[in-house]
């Protein structure tokens, strides 16, 4: 028989039978070509928006505000991140198989680049958690940090400030002031954030009662957290509840015979967040000088989210021209960490002193550190004008009464601000006497206002080291310093001539002893204790 070629669609498939003899029917399934379905990307949440995570600050009424303004494209996010004295750029991010996201932040920190990393998580539209990751080259924190909860804020809150110019350089007219280093006390060392106004007067009451003001302390200065979060409708800087009534304040200060010192920053912020004077200078000077303000502290923090440390100059000169066109004469502390070479140019912006160095702790080794590298800086002193090592520590516990009457001992020698940091009010007898030698203090406070060298050393490692230093006084007189730096009790022998000093028809006074000593051939021999020190004064 013939074969017939029976051919049918079904359902789109091609089937051909084929009849043959006693054979089985074969039957041959042609498919459709497969269209391939593309890929689903990954869908993420858009965190697009400024957010703003409002922390409160425990007792002063104000926030400590953080905003992440975001943008989203696909899976990258860009943006910047403000949080109190920083302000960051995103640059990077990843996010995870479960939608959670981490950024990536950096901006230049005083010649260093500062990064910080938040995991966030997206709880719904309008609500974000923003959780800071502990550095990985410090030890875990004991207790995780808290996540901070954001929600959405208006477009341009928490925006920068538009840029100011900087001026051109020029020498600010000296205010008259501080002809020999400022003594007071300042709040920060003690208190930090916890200053309020109960404090500051208590620190007056302290400083009026117990011989200090006697001895020359004058200045009660109140250091950062004393500001609102936000200025008034006239663009007055502001307190917060901590310090309901500065004028007031200042009133029962001037009232013990003291002088009242505040804070602020030539950034938006402050250290803490709180308002700093930028764009407000000449404003904020003025303010300050109604309430009765004695003395500012200028911090650069906030400063270098707008500003390189080239501008450090010109904004610092800013506020020493708005001071002097006050109407009140105020001290004017520079506080810049020794950045920029301050010394070769503080005075010329009217600072009464500069900041030389980071900032001080309640230890030994922090202390010696600061203290024993002011040496080169010693032409830069003068009559109005003095380099600042950081406040003193003297009475916070961290250091033997040894280590703190050699702590004022250098200090004194160097010329620097006296700034008591310990509560006054509780201090023991043997630091209130430490603070109170007004033999020790008329080295600090000389007339010449010239800073001590370093005249001979050891050839010891820097935690063994003996030191000699001595500094020229008015009259003709000189103030000598043996230090010891080392573990254990050493004698040492101070050779006047070898020094430049001649004793001859002088007195010679062992300032801590309160008593004159005798030298043999015009050297003294003296036993001078671990960490500890012998200060002499040679004069008539």
């Amino acid at each position: 028989m013939p074969t017939r070629l029976i051919r049918s669609t079904i359902t789109a498939a091609a089937i051909t039978l084929v009849a043959g003899c006693a054979t089985a029917p074969v039957v041959t399934v042609t498919p459709p070509p497969a269209t391939a379905r593309p890929s689903a990307a990954p869908t993420h949440p858009n965190v697009t928006g400024n957010w703003l995570a409002a922390v409160p600050n425990t007792t002063d009424g104000t926030f400590r505000r953080t905003y992440f303004n975001l943008t989203q494209l696909g899976e990258r996010v860009t943006g910047t991140v403000h949080s109190t004295q920083f302000f960051y750029q995103v640059v990077d991010t990843k996010w995870d198989s479960d939608g959670g996201l981490a950024i990536t932040a950096s901006m230049r920190d005083l010649g260093n680049e500062r990064r910080v990393i938040y995991d966030v998580k997206v709880v719904g539209p309008d609500e974000l958690r923003f959780t800071l990751r502990p550095r990985a080259d410090r030890p875990p924190p004991a207790n995780p940090p808290a996540a901070l909860v954001a929600h959405r804020a208006p477009a341009g809150e928490g925006a920068m400030p538009e840029k100011i110019a900087v001026p051109a350089l020029h020498k600010v007219r000296d205010n008259g002031i501080a002809r020999t280093p400022a003594m007071g006390w300042n709040s920060w060392n003690k208190f930090a954030g916890r200053v309020d106004d109960s404090a500051v007067r208590a620190m007056a009451d302290a400083m009026a009662s117990n011989g200090m003001r006697e001895a020359g302390y004058v200045y009660v200065n109140i250091d950062d957290t004393w500001e609102g979060d936000k200025r008034d409708e006239q663009g007055n800087i502001t307190t917060n509840k901590k310090f309901p009534d500065m004028k007031a304040l200042a009133d029962y200060v001037h009232s013990k015979g003291l002088k009242l010192g505040i804070y602020s920053s030539p950034g938006p912020t402050t250290c803490a967040g709180y308002i700093g004077s930028y764009g407000h200078e000449a404003q904020d000077a003025r303010t300050f000088a109604a309430w009765g303000i004695d003395y500012l502290k200028y911090d650069w923090c906030g400063a270098r989210m707008l500003h390189d440390e080239q501008d450090m100059q010109g904004l610092y000169q800013i506020m020493g021209e708005a001071l002097l066109a006050s109407g009140r004469q105020i001290l004017y502390s520079l506080c810049q960490y020794g950045r920029m070479e301050v010394w070769k140019w503080g005075a010329d912006v009217g600072g009464n002193s500069w900041r030389t160095t980071g900032d001080i702790r309640d230890a030994w080794d922090s202390m010696t550190r600061i203290g024993f590298s002011q040496d080169s800086l010693a032409p830069y002193a003068q009559p109005g004008h003095f380099n600042d090592p950081d406040m003193l520590e003297i009475g916070n516990g961290g250091m033997s009464d040894v280590e703190y009457r050699t702590h004022m001992t250098l200090w004194s020698m160097l010329a620097s601000p006296l700034l008591a940091g310990n509560d006054l009010r509780t201090m023991t007898p043997s630091i209130l006497a430490i603070l109170t030698n007004r033999e020790v203090i008329a080295i600090d406070q000389d007339s010449a206002g010239k800073q001590a060298r370093r005249a001979w050393a050891s050839a010891d490692s820097a935690t063994m080291r003996k030191e000699i230093w001595t500094r020229p006084l008015a009259k003709g007189a000189y103030a000598v310093a043996a230090f010891n730096r080392g573990p254990a009790a050493a004698e040492m022998t101070i050779d006047f001539a070898a020094l430049g000093v001649d004793p001859r028809g002088k007195t010679v006074r062992d300032l801590w002893a309160h008593k004159k000593v005798s030298l043999r051939d015009g050297r003294y021999t003296a036993t001078v204790p671990s960490h500890g020190a012998v200060l002499l004064r040679v004069g008539r």
